[in-house]
């Protein structure tokens, strides 16, 4: 039996309402907060905590999931932007916001997405050095390696211009320094790199940065010709036998 166009039109209209409904109810629909500059903060510097809702929900509230409590925070509600000047080792933590909407006090959203705010300069800053130097062949292996005398827990690694960064615990070394070693694999551009301490009771609160560490790499026109007459080579080596047995195959049925 066919349906006709105005009950599947009715029937489609039902499907979305139901998903818009059950997604605000079941927490899915929800505002994204989202922190700049950056949400690694300079002791001492500032912060714009942002939250983006999509459904008119224009006040919200903002709140901190863990470390120590942030009273400006209390009983505020801000309209999508919160300034935070100038940023203590107490605005370190995760965040969260919730909108609703003005002419429906009642109405909240579900809670954004956690937003972690990183607050550095607390601690002397460690060295960065590169391994086996920072400037490399191109397809060569490089090794990070962030240091210090401090008995830092965990180092972080940061690219310039990119939000996340890596993470890895510190170990002793026979040198008597805390260090860790982060295998970047091999080497195909240029970047710049930094490095973080922290410690396992205040994973947000960061060392100063180390110096900007420079990885240049060399004879990378000549490495990326290498891989394409590779890459043909093995195109060709891989097609050509199919082509020989196609025409063989087609001889022979013409034989027969």
């Amino acid at each position: 039996m066919s349906m006709s166009p105005t009950v599947i039109i009715l029937a489609c209209l039902g499907f979305f309402l139901d998903q818009s409904v059950w997604a605000h109810v079941g927490g899915q629909d929800k505002p994204f907060c989202s922190a700049w500059p950056s949400a690694v903060v300079p002791q001492g510097g500032h912060v714009t905590l942002r939250c983006h809702y999509r459904r008119g929900f224009n006040i919200f509230t903002l709140y901190k999931k863990d470390g120590v409590p942030v009273p400006e925070l209390y009983n505020r509600i801000f309209w999508n932007s919160f300034l935070i000047s100038p940023v203590t080792p107490a605005h370190a933590g995760t965040y969260r916001c919730r909108g609703f909407h003005p002419h429906s006090p009642t109405e909240w959203s579900a809670p954004s997405n956690p937003l972690v705010i990183m607050v550095t300069g607390l601690y002397e800053k460690p060295s960065l050095t590169a391994r086996p130097g920072p400037t490399v062949r191109a397809g060569e292996n490089v090794t990070l390696s962030c240091s210090s005398q401090s008995s830092f827990d965990i180092y972080h690694l940061s690219r310039e211009g990119e939000a996340h960064e890596l993470r890895l615990p510190a170990v002793p070394s026979i040198n008597g320094t805390f260090q860790a070693d982060f295998p970047l694999g091999p080497a195909t551009h240029g970047e710049t790199y930094r490095c973080f301490g922290s410690f396992h009771g205040s994973p947000y609160e960061w060392s100063d940065p180390s110096d900007p560490l420079p990885v240049s790499v060399t004879g990378i026109a000549r490495h990326l010709h290498a891989v394409i007459r590779y890459s043909v080579a093995i195109i060709l080596f891989t097609i050509l036998p199919f082509f020989l047995l196609h025409r063989w195959c087609s001889k022979k049925k013409m034989l027969l």
